[in-house]
């Protein structure tokens, strides 16, 4: 069985997918890594609002490490998120309060990899549009 390096966690915004694969690219990652794909990325699979999808991904991760032997999660968030602006519960959104919410997913993903998956690395990534 071959072995990728990573899963990528990323969102499904049609103006981000360009962005992903030239990002992934410039790091040599193509062909080399398993994909999940759901609106927010971080956000979305940590944030209260969407927490019907937060097994979901976990099963997923799971699953990528037993048929990938992946060794790294890399979080691509990206600015102007539609998820966060759902998420937000202040009538106000601004780049501040969105910057908070994607490093607030990133730091609850970090403590359940660290937590669950020890040997597991991570990348986080905020690109833009």
């Amino acid at each position: 069985m071959k072995k990728y390096e990573a899963m990528v966690l990323s969102c499904i915004d049609p103006r981000f997918q360009p962005k992903v694969y030239k990002y992934l690219k410039s790091k040599n990652l193509i062909g080399k890594y398993s994909s999940f794909t759901i609106a927010g990325a971080g956000i979305g699979v940590t944030h209260k609002k969407f927490k019907r999808w937060h097994s979901t991904f976990w099963d997923n991760f799971d699953a990528s490490i037993k048929l990938h032997k992946i060794n790294k999660l890399i979080v691509i968030n990206h600015q102007d998120c539609g998820a966060a602006k759902i998420a937000n519960k202040e009538k106000k959104f601004n780049s501040s309060i969105e910057n908070k919410m994607h490093k607030e997913s990133f730091k609850n993903i970090k403590i359940k990899i660290k937590k669950n998956y020890p040997n597991i690395k991570i990348n986080f990534k905020i690109l833009s549009i």
